[in-house]
């Protein structure tokens, strides 16, 4: 499972720009991808990712006065409860300055730097989907190959299978020592 690029259309507002921005900085991190590629989260992990956008953007808008070190907590929190790991790489504060950073941007009317993530976030996508289309076809190439090869190749035979011969297995007699106890003995390997 790889990174879906946030599925936006083209920002028509300063809150607009802000959701995109806080949606490709979780979706360029990488302990969050890790996490949603895995589903650490459930199979829901994408869905917990697209709410953790939607939870960040509420929070900017009714707390204006959170700052990276409260966001940073937030990423920490939600990777703990919702995915079950423990960030302790220090990956989630620059996430956290990254957005606060973008906000003030937002907030000065400065949306080149998001939708230059935009359009770099777009061709990274299209180089991955190019990248796994070639994959796919040189795979299928190697075993359109090796299915050529092999009705080449001449039935060999192999004669019959030896008869599988079962040896029954001695049953072993208990000990009793001299005080008429029996000797517990386990199995031999």
């Amino acid at each position: 499972m790889s990174q879906q690029p946030p599925q936006t259309a083209q920002p028509n507002s300063a809150a607009s720009y802000l959701d995109l921005g806080i949606t490709l900085a979780i979706n360029s991190w990488p302990a969050l991808s890790l996490a949603v590629e895995s589903n650490w989260g459930g199979p829901t992990s994408s869905d917990k990712r697209d709410w953790l956008c939607g939870a960040i953007s509420d929070m900017l808008n009714d707390r204006p006065e959170t700052d990276a070190e409260d966001l940073e907590d937030v990423l920490i929190q939600v990777m703990n409860d919702e995915f079950d790991v423990v960030v302790d790489d220090e990956s989630a504060a620059p996430v956290a300055a990254e957005i606060i950073e973008m906000r003030g941007l937002v907030a000065k009317g400065e949306f080149g730097p998001i939708q230059q993530m935009w359009e770099n976030w777009q061709a990274k996508s299209q180089q991955r989907a190019g990248n796994a289309a070639a994959a796919f076809k040189r795979v299928e190439d190697e075993e359109q190959d090796s299915d050529d090869n092999e009705d080449l190749e001449e039935d060999v035979d192999m004669g019959d299978a030896p008869a599988l011969v079962r040896v029954p297995k001695e049953k072993v007699e208990p000990e009793i020592d001299d005080d008429g106890f029996t000797k517990v003995v386990g199995k031999r390997r």
